[in-house]
């Protein structure tokens, strides 16, 4: 009764219970009679050489026996642990190399490198200062005809006249490069690629269509560009600075001393 109960509801629904049975069976025929297994457990680790280390570690705690289901757990948890970690840092350095320059939320409050080239200049104005005043004077020194000089005064003389015997050098190897790109003639620029022609990571990739002769009428070949992250030593250092277990520990110390 109760399938006839079943087969008058789908009935009444239009739905027919053995066409629906064979357009299953149909759909997965390929499934039927499968016979499915379980993957071999590839340890991430050298099984040796851990169940070496393993064991000289247990020693030490009374220990003498280790199974090889141990082994390969431990090996499975290091493959975890280290797949959290690379995603962790990957992370941390994904945020590093993100530009706020063109966000419309973001404003800039300083702009260190502008405040860098200040400074430095404001260094090379000082340090031009300083060379003008001691080339004015061992200049003044050169000058000097005092019949009686002490060594002091011999001394700037002898420096005077080596900064004249530089600059000499200098504005004869100047010279010489200007007279020598003189000769070479004008540089010529460099042509610019074939229009159509878009370049990817040095290689010319044709964008030709059906209207230009003699190029083709396929589809353009794209080469997408892998984006790679690289992790430096700052970012492992960031990663540890955050993590509870790793903010204290002995390697944390090291990596801050390189």
């Amino acid at each position: 009764r109760d399938d006839d109960d079943i087969n008058d509801v789908a009935s009444m629904a239009g739905v027919n219970l053995n066409e629906e049975s064979a357009r299953i069976m149909a759909t997965n025929s390929d499934l039927v009679g499968t016979q499915m297994q379980p993957c071999k457990d590839e340890p991430f680790l050298a099984a040796v050489p851990l169940h070496k280390r393993i064991l000289e570690t247990a020693k030490k705690l009374g220990i003498t026996d280790v199974p090889a289901e141990v082994v390969t757990f431990i090996s499975h948890a290091t493959q975890s642990r280290l797949r959290t970690v690379i995603e962790k840092v990957t992370v941390i350095t994904q945020h590093r190399m993100e530009s706020y320059k063109d966000d419309e939320w973001y404003e800039q409050a300083t702009d260190v490198r502008s405040q860098l080239k200040f400074f430095e200049q404001l260094e090379r104005l000082e340090k031009q200062r300083k060379d003008e005043q001691e080339r004015e004077i061992l200049l003044k020194a050169a000058k000097s005809r005092s019949r009686q000089e002490d060594p002091e005064q011999a001394r700037l003389k002898q420096k005077a006249k080596e900064m004249q015997q530089q600059e000499l050098a200098q504005m004869r190897q100047r010279d010489a490069n200007l007279t020598a790109l003189a000769a070479i003639g004008p540089r010529k620029k460099r042509k610019l690629d074939a229009p159509g022609l878009l370049t990817i990571g040095g290689e010319g990739v044709g964008l030709c269509g059906g209207s230009q002769a003699g190029l083709g009428t396929g589809s353009p070949r794209q080469y997408p560009r892998q984006k790679i992250t690289r992790v430096n030593l700052r970012d492992f250092i960031f990663y540890m600075e955050q993590e509870r277990d790793m903010s204290h520990s002995l390697l944390l110390y090291r990596a801050l001393l390189k």
